[in-house]
C-alpha cells in the first residue's frame, strides 16, 4: 500500500514523501534508512478506493503455493523460486510482499522464519506447515497437502455461500414488493375507497386503515424503517464481530448442527494436515489454538493438556464432544495402525460428504418452501386490496 509521511531530512527541511511500503512499519524503516527522521505517517487516500492509481490486487496465498510448487519441482532452490516469481509480478501488494520475502532469504533467515515475518500476510497454520517441512526436507509435499487443504476448505465455503446466494435474492425481493405494496399501493387503494360509504371485509379494512396511517405519516415512518434497517445492520455487524451471531446460529435446530459438523471437520482437516506434515500432536494442538475459531480455543487447550498427560487424541477429543461415531472409529484405528493424520483426513472427508448432501437437500426443500411463503404473503395483500372491487362488482349484478 501507499503511504504519505511528512519527514526532515538531514539539512533539517520538512518535505513530504510517498512510498510504498507492506505496512507502517516497514514504511518507517525504509524512510529511515533513507535518513529522514518522520514526523507523521499516513495511508495515501490518493490510492485507495475504487480505481486508486495504487490500488494493487491482494495477495493470494493459494496462486503462490501453486506457483512456488511448479518452480520448486522444476528443479529450482527457494531463493531462485520467489526471484522467479518477483519478476514476473507488477507494482502491487504482492511485489511488496515478494520482495520483502526475498530479502529476508538473502539475509540468511530460514524459509519458514521469513514467512514469519510477515504475518499479515502469511497465517499460522501455513508458517506452521513450512517449518515443519524444513525439518524433514519435504517443502514440495507439504506445499501439495497445503494446496488441497486449502482448496478443500474453499470449497466447502463456496458451497455454503452458493447455498445461501439464491434465499437471499428471494428474501430482499419479496421484502422490496412487500414494502412497495404497504407502502405506496395500500395507500392509494386508501383513498379510492375513502369515500364510496361502503363497509369492508374486516380483514381488508385492517389493510385500508394501514394506508391510510401510512398516507398521512409517510416522512416519519421512511426514517424509522430507515432507522431501523441501519440499527438491524450495525447490530449483525456487531454480533458478527463478536461471535455472537455464530453463537445464535449454532443454537438454531438442524443447522447448528451441520455448522458445528463443518467445524469439527475442518479441525480434522487442519490436525490431519499438520500431523502428516511431520510436526507432533503437542505442536499442531499448539498451532490450532491460534488458528482455530475462538469458541473452540479453550477446549483445543483442554486437549492439550489431557494428550500431555499420556491420554490417547480419540479420548481427549472425545471428553470434549469433538468427535462423531464415524471419526471416533477412525481415530482408534488411526491410533493403533500409526496412521493418525491419514485417519483425521479421512474423517474430515467424510463428514465434509455428509454436510455437502445436506446442503443439497436442505437447499432444495428450502427454496421452493420460502418461494411459496413470500408469494403467499404478498398474494393475500393483493386479495384483500381487491376484496372491495369484488364485491362492488357482484352488487352492480
Amino acid at each position: 500500500m501507499q503511504f504519505r509521511a511528512r519527514v526532515v531530512d538531514a539539512q533539517q527541511r520538512i518535505d513530504t514523501v510517498r512510498l510504498e511500503a507492506i505496512g507502517p512499519a516497514e514504511a518507517r524503516q525504509e524512510l529511515a534508512h533513507q535518513g529522514l527522521k518522520v514526523m507523521s505517517l499516513d495511508a495515501d487516500a490518493t490510492s485507495a478506493g475504487w480505481g486508486g492509481a495504487g490500488r494493487g490486487k491482494a495477495f493470494s496465498l493459494v496462486l503462490f503455493a501453486q506457483e512456488l510448487l511448479a518452480l520448486l519441482q522444476a528443479g529450482l532452490s527457494v531463493i531462485e523460486s520467489v526471484d522467479a516469481l518477483l519478476e514476473k509480478e507488477p507494482a502491487s501488494a504482492s511485489r511488496l510482499t515478494l520482495q520483502q520475502l526475498a530479502q529476508d532469504l538473502r539475509s540468511g533467515h530460514k524459509f519458514s522464519v521469513a514467512l514469519q515475518r510477515q504475518q499479515s500476510t502469511f497465517p499460522p497454520l501455513f508458517v506452521g506447515l513450512i517449518g515443519a517441512a524444513e525439518r524433514t526436507s519435504n517443502l514440495t509435499e507439504a506445499l501439495t497437502r497445503f494446496i488441497e487443504y486449502q482448496t478443500r476448505v474453499d470449497s466447502v465455503r463456496a458451497k455454503v455461500v452458493s447455498a445461501s446466494v439464491y434465499p437471499t435474492i428471494l428474501l430482499v425481493v419479496g421484502a422490496i414488493v412487500t414494502v412497495f405494496l404497504l407502502g405506496y399501493v395500500v395507500p392509494k387503494f386508501a383513498l379510492v375507497y375513502q369515500g364510496t360509504g361502503r363497509s369492508l371485509p374486516w380483514a381488508s379494512q385492517l389493510l385500508i386503515n394501514w394506508g391510510r396511517y401510512a398516507a398521512e405519516h409517510t416522512v416519519p415512518l421512511a426514517a424509522a424503517a430507515a432507522l431501523l434497517v441501519a440499527g438491524l445492520t450495525f447490530g449483525a455487524m456487531r454480533a458478527r464481530r463478536s461471535g455472537a451471531l455464530g453463537a445464535w446460529i449454532r443454537r438454531l435446530p438442524w443447522v447448528g448442527d451441520r455448522l458445528r459438523q463443518m467445524e469439527v471437520a475442518r479441525l480434522y482437516l487442519t490436525l490431519g494436515l499438520l500431523l502428516e506434515g511431520g510436526m507432533s500432536i503437542g505442536q499442531a494442538l499448539q498451532l490450532l489454538q491460534t488458528v482455530g475459531a475462538p469458541a473452540d480455543r479453550e477446549r483445543m487447550e483442554r486437549v492439550r493438556s489431557t494428550v500431555s498427560e499420556g491420554q490417547p487424541l480419540s479420548k481427549a477429543l472425545e471428553k470434549e464432544a469433538l468427535t462423531m461415531p464415524v471419526a471416533a472409529r477412525l481415530l482408534k484405528v488411526g491410533e493403533e495402525t500409526g496412521q493418525l493424520g491419514t485417519m483425521l483426513r479421512r474423517a474430515a472427508l467424510f463428514h465434509e460428504g455428509e454436510t455437502a448432501r445436506w446442503i443439497e437437500r436442505f437447499t432444495r426443500a428450502f427454496e421452493p418452501a420460502l418461494m411459496a411463503a413470500i408469494g403467499l404473503v404478498i398474494g393475500l395483500i393483493v386479495l384483500l386490496l381487491y376484496m372491495p372491487i369484488f364485491d362492488l362488482a357482484g352488487s352492480f349484478q
